[in-house]
């Protein structure tokens, strides 16, 4: 058994390469190393194809989002229930879709409420250029 404090011994531990052969291991070391080999060799095709999904669905992301903005919001606990339950019957993939397509519903539902906003806005637009064309005017004169 060795002595961890052996002054004889280095303070550093040595790394170990499963791959590197020693000096003093020789024939002994080849079906150690060859199983490392094959070992390592048998986890690239788990691992391509983990990157190749991971790929995949970044790609798939990207392409959805590219007209899409997100959006932070508070909703109620009910809301919540009500989202989750979409997700959970395979309606929508996340809550954020769920969510998305109610609000654009809610949109489409509102449309008068809209239009009167709508208008609105230009009014006020159209006013706010009649206030500049008035303060242009008052500093010509001056």
């Amino acid at each position: 058994m060795s002595n961890p404090y052996d002054p004889h011994k280095p303070d550093v531990l040595e790394p170990v390469d499963d791959l590197a052969l020693r000096e003093d291991e020789g024939a002994h070391a080849e079906p150690r190393v060859s199983s490392s080999v094959r070992d390592i060799a048998s986890r690239i095709p788990e691992s391509l194809a983990s990157i190749g999904r991971d790929i995949s669905r970044t790609v798939e992301r990207a392409l959805s989002a590219k007209d899409d903005y997100v959006v932070a919001v508070k909703v109620s606990h009910e809301a919540q229930d009500k989202l989750e339950q979409l997700v959970a019957a395979g309606v929508f993939r996340s809550r954020a879709e769920a969510a998305a397509f109610l609000v654009d519903e809610g949109i489409k539902a509102q449309t008068p409420l809209f239009e009167r906003v709508a208008a609105k806005l230009s009014e006020i637009e159209r006013l706010r250029a009649e206030l500049r064309g008035l303060i242009a005017k008052e500093e010509v004169r001056d």
